[in-house]
């Protein structure tokens, strides 16, 4: 089983690919997803954010507020990999777990973890191919905003707290542009899945 990391930068239609590969029979693990998972299911994890940010990353409930933890967390690079050292050691294992659950299923042959720091976290070394989905900073712009989820500023913060697409693209074992419409990106999205085949 071929295990192939998949990144982008916010707004860059990796959600895309990666959909695009499970559609054409990967295994997708969706890294923002069950980091999300984490956060809010674990309690170990919620005591340490906890202890790390205080109690201003609540909600009236008591409970860890996602808007709350992101204002404080991509302030600068520093909160965020404070946030980054809690929280990757528990997804760098259900990574790991998932894998070998997968691999006994014999059901699939690529295993794909969608993830937006890859190579930020180094997890690229424990990847067979690295693909880098990339988008004019104009079009990735207007698709995050678009989104709803982010306003311009935060887009901005987060955008600078990722490397820049150029080191990413030098590293990639393979490329996707996403400049045009979407047909011509899952074109180009399956001449790279057809490298797997």
């Amino acid at each position: 089983m071929l295990k192939i990391g998949l990144t982008g930068g916010i707004g860059s239609g990796k959600s895309f690919i990666s959909e695009l590969f499970s559609k054409w029979g990967s295994y997708v693990f969706d890294a923002d997803k069950k980091s999300k998972e984490i956060l809010f299911n674990n309690e170990t994890t919620q005591n340490e954010i906890i202890a790390e940010f205080g109690t201003d990353v609540l909600g009236l409930n008591k409970k860890i507020d996602n808007q709350k933890l992101a204002n404080i967390a991509f302030q600068n690079e520093d909160y965020q990999l404070r946030l980054n050292a809690i929280m990757h050691p528990y997804i760098f294992k259900e990574i790991d777990d998932t894998i070998s659950l997968v691999l006994k299923e014999k059901k699939f042959e690529i295993f794909l973890v969608d993830a937006a720091l890859i190579y930020e976290t180094g997890f690229d070394i424990h990847m067979d191919y690295v693909v880098v989905v990339t988008s004019r900073l104009k079009f990735r712009t207007e698709r995050a905003l678009s989104s709803g989820k982010l306003n311009r500023d935060d887009f901005l913060r987060r955008e600078a707290l990722q490397w820049p697409d150029q080191d990413k693209i030098n590293m990639a074992d393979f490329v996707i542009h996403n400049n045009g419409t979407k047909s011509e990106l899952e074109l180009e999205a399956k001449k790279v899945f057809d490298n797997f085949q």
